[in-house]
């Protein structure tokens, strides 16, 4: 039997403003706190450049950056220790 991924990876996707600003919207699971899962989600599915301008477009909407885990820890607590996340920890420590 052979597995495959069921998606494929997106190449030189476009995120421009509009692309970016979806992110926001993004509904979290039952349990999970909004903010800190679109964060999450504009973590994992973007360049830094991109995070560093959807975060600009977090905290004008009035989002929480600060929002925490089910695990109880920041979006930067989580990062902190990831290698080649200092662009993210830098852009997120920006706007904490």
């Amino acid at each position: 039997m052979v597995l495959r991924k069921d998606k494929q990876k997106v190449l030189g996707e476009v995120f421009d403003d509009a692309r970016i600003r979806t992110f926001l919207d993004f509904q979290p699971p039952e349990g999970v706190d909004a903010d800190f899962h679109v964060l999450e989600k504009a973590y994992r599915g973007m360049k830094a450049e991109n995070f560093a301008t959807f975060l600009e477009f977090f905290v004008d909407a009035g989002r929480n950056v600060q929002a925490r885990s089910p695990q109880g820890l920041t979006l930067l607590e989580i990062i902190a220790s990831h290698q080649r996340a200092e662009d993210y920890v830098a852009a997120l420590k920006a706007h904490s």
